[in-house]
């Protein structure tokens, strides 16, 4: 497989495949992942029950939301680009006995190609903001997902605000991040994104902010979108 043709930035997933024995540890840099993974997973399963779904969750990475999901009762398939990643996403599923859930290591586009209108939900979390190209992205879930099907995104803002609190603030003040997991210039405006969907035909149905108090470590969900956000789309026809 030739990555160099498709929607993907080596130096990016070399970055997380360096870090894949630690996606499991939740004291890591993960913890964040381990953390808001209930809350993305009650959301999602609030829209949409999992049970008997087939759902698929492009750039799963060691695989937090894919086993949860499966966990509900959906047949979950994850997809990287970043092999040691999906190594240890199935190396868990071996050890935790997760059922239903399998991983796969091709794009969301290649998929797309193969796989066309095939799923009942489509999962994209966390990961549009390390992708050259995010409108292909949405385009190749839009393909994946079956009419009427839904579609979930979550991606980081673009603005000053979200500068200062998911990269200087996560990563160099608090360390919570490794420095270097954000570039500013791939943070997605929600208008962005939206549009990106619109043309993919996907219709905006839900739109929630995820916000994090570093004081109490605590995250929750709430209408303010202006640092990470969620969107919860379904494919129009």
């Amino acid at each position: 497989m030739n990555h160099h043709t498709e929607n993907v930035d080596l130096a990016e997933l070399a970055k997380f495949s360096d870090l894949a024995h630690r996606w499991w540890d939740t004291e890591s840099e993960f913890r964040p992942l381990h953390q808001i993974n209930p809350l993305r997973l009650d959301w999602i399963h609030g829209l949409v029950s999992l049970q008997g779904q087939r759902v698929l969750d492009v750039g799963c990475g060691g695989g937090i939301l894919a086993d949860a999901m499966a966990r509900k009762g959906a047949e979950v398939l994850g997809i990287d680009l970043a092999t040691k990643s999906l190594r240890v996403a199935q190396l868990h599923a071996l050890e935790a006995q997760t059922p239903n859930v399998s991983y796969q290591e091709i794009s969301a586009e290649a998929l797309a190609e193969q796989e066309p209108g095939s799923f009942d939900v489509v999962t994209c979390m966390e990961m549009m903001e390390h992708v050259p190209d995010p409108a292909s992205i949405v385009r190749a879930c839009a393909q994946l997902v079956k009419p009427g099907g839904w579609v979930f995104f979550s991606t980081i803002n673009r603005n000053a605000k979200a500068f200062l609190l998911a990269i200087v603030g996560a990563e160099y003040v608090l360390n919570m991040l490794p420095k270097g997991t954000h570039e500013y210039a791939k943070f997605i405006r929600p208008s962005e994104l939206a549009g990106h969907c619109r043309a993919a035909q996907l219709e905006v149905l839900h739109t929630r902010g995820l916000q994090y108090n570093p004081l109490t470590q605590r995250y929750w969900l709430s209408d303010d979108t202006s640092v990470n956000y969620l969107f919860a789309t379904r494919r129009v026809g």
